[in-house]
């Protein structure tokens, strides 16, 4: 009997901290710091900390807002996956940017690229994904077969793979990122099979070891890009292709970015600034490239749609080895209007603060730097507005924010002169 009895209070034990766990995970945070594992949604309020100790879902049909100020601080040890199968609005401010973040212990040079924790990964049930003022670093870590993306068949859907920071998957959902930092990752930044989408006013910077872009573009895709600082990334700064069996083509307007060093650090046919391939349509305007790895390059055996368009794009090399490999002959691609020379040294486009004589195998971002150009730049006045872009009458959200991809501007690059 006594033996019975205390078989019974176990079992209640056991149903008590199953309910305290279940109360845990399915986290409805509204004012407070709080702790996360398993399942998520409602709101994480302004200015607080939430530490993700393991994998967190967010389900289908739910939806996760993060307010501006809050730190959501990832357990090294568990490497957490951030998986999305409802919508997420994560919406910071410039004094107040969201960090997906580590504890600061673990910022050290060894671990420069990265691969502490997953990523946000949102698969075919996302409809809905914005990060507004977002700070994403020292994501990309490496699946396993305990991973949870794994075991739900989302991205790669097996072990061993480097993961993205950010993955979007739905050609029907909407994802805008814009005015966030992509820093301190293992491979690409973003992976993106799909969806109505704007990337504008965004920096990259410190990422891929052996490779990874700053923004893959795969089928199924209609996407505005623009304004973004692109910094020494190991592959391109756009990878665009219409890999997949998604409808829509995928169709890029990318404009007014400006890419710097990148490419280097992989020097194989697809290391470089822009990849073209398998039959993405792609309309470039107003870019510039500063000491790129080439400038925009197709795949010779699986070229770009026809359509595509390209013209007023700047380019500048340091050196004549540079100047060389973004001449447009052969699979390096020229646009009308592009300002290029053949000289080493021409066509500076006088950034307020940069040298221009970094090594272009360079990783490390000074946050000093300025990119944008001074009053006498010769890339004033050289860019275009005669063009449609995708997003003009904007990207509507459930929770009411309308999202507008920027107008193009007559200057070439990210930045125009300071105010």
């Amino acid at each position: 009997m006594k033996s019975n009895q205390i078989f019974k209070l176990l079992i209640l034990v056991v149903l008590v901290l199953a309910g305290c766990e279940k109360a845990n995970i399915d986290v409805d945070t509204t004012a407070v710091d709080g702790s996360a594992i398993g399942e998520v949604s409602g709101v994480w309020a302004k200015g607080s900390t939430q530490v993700i100790k393991g994998d967190i879902v967010i389900p289908e049909g739910k939806t996760l807002t993060i307010e501006e100020g809050v730190t959501v601080l990832m357990d090294t040890v568990a490497k957490p996956e951030i998986v999305i199968k409802g919508n997420l609005y994560a919406l910071g401010t410039a004094e107040n940017p969201i960090r997906f973040t580590v504890n600061e212990f673990y910022k050290t040079a060894s671990k420069k690229f990265g691969k502490l924790w997953g990523g946000l990964l949102a698969g075919p049930t996302c409809e809905e994904l914005v990060l507004d003022h977002v700070i994403l670093e020292y994501a990309g870590s490496t699946t396993s077969d305990a991973s949870t993306s794994v075991k739900m068949g989302l991205y790669k859907a097996k072990a061993g793979e480097n993961l993205p920071a950010l993955w979007f998957a739905n050609a029907n959902g909407k994802l805008v990122v814009q005015n966030s930092i992509f820093r301190n990752l293992q491979e690409d930044c973003t992976y993106i099979e799909g969806g109505k989408i704007i990337f504008a006013n965004n920096v990259f910077y410190t990422t891929g070891v052996t490779g990874g872009e700053a923004m893959n573009f795969k089928s199924g895709c209609l996407a505005d890009i623009a304004y973004n600082l692109v910094y020494s990334t190991n592959t391109n700064a756009l990878k665009l292709s219409n890999t997949g069996d998604k409808t829509p083509q995928t169709y890029i307007i990318a404009y007014n970015n400006t890419m710097v060093n990148t490419g280097w650090r992989r020097p194989t046919a697809k290391g470089g600034s822009i990849w073209l391939e398998s039959t993405v349509r792609a309309d470039l305007y107003n870019n510039l490239f500063a000491n790129t790895r080439f400038g925009v390059k197709r795949d010779p055996k699986k070229p770009e749609d026809s359509r595509s368009a390209y013209s007023n794009n700047w380019y500048y090399g340091f050196d004549q080895a540079t100047v060389n490999q973004f001449q447009p002959t052969g699979d390096v691609v020229g646009g009308k209007n592009d300002v290029i020379n053949n000289i080493a040294g021409a066509n500076d486009p006088k950034f307020v603060n940069y040298p221009l004589n970094t090594a272009v195998t360079n990783a490390d971002f000074n946050t000093a730097w300025d990119f944008h150009l001074q009053g006498n730049s010769p890339a004033l006045g050289k860019g275009i507005t005669n063009f449609t872009r995708h997003h003009k009458a904007g990207i509507v959200m459930k929770n009411g924010i309308t999202y507008i991809s920027p107008s193009p501007s007559t200057f070439v690059g990210a930045y125009g002169t300071k105010l």
